[in-house]
């Protein structure tokens, strides 16, 4: 097999990770293209150690299959930490859409999307309300 092919095949693959990247929006789509770059960084430092030993006689032995483990092992977390993340994203937004991801840092995570401003609580019957001094009606009964 012609040394090329692998890392031809890398590049696709690494494109459509980025492709994926910039164009989705959702989460478990952009996990998974994510995933697809890590496998085409995966797949160039195989081959890449696979042509370098065999034309340096004092080349490290596997150092880029043990990279290539390394970085399997750090996507497979990444992916236990990502799906958890999105999990607690559908549950708090009913979305898994990034859309729904506030970006500022003092943003509310309430979804409570109530849009009443009134600043006066109702007053309950015989009580005034906190932080009101209780008027008198006049009937002479305190409201």
């Amino acid at each position: 097999m012609h040394p090329t092919i692998p890392y031809v095949t890398a590049a696709l693959l690494f494109g459509l990770g980025v492709f994926g990247v910039l164009r989705r929006r959702n989460a478990v789509l952009l996990l998974m293209a994510v995933e697809l770059l890590l496998n085409a960084v995966n797949l160039v430092l195989v081959t890449a150690d696979a042509t370098v030993r065999a034309t340096l006689a004092g080349a490290l032995p596997y150092g880029g299959q043990v990279f290539a483990l390394f970085i399997i092992v750090l996507a497979a977390a990444e992916i236990g930490v990502g799906l958890a993340l999105i999990l607690r994203l559908f549950r708090t937004r009913a979305t898994v859409a990034t859309d729904a991801i506030p970006l500022d840092a003092d943003a509310s995570t309430d979804t409570n999307t109530d849009t009443n401003t009134d600043t006066e609580a109702p007053v309950a019957e015989g009580k005034p309300a906190e932080g009101r001094p209780a008027e008198e009606t006049p009937a002479g009964g305190v409201r």
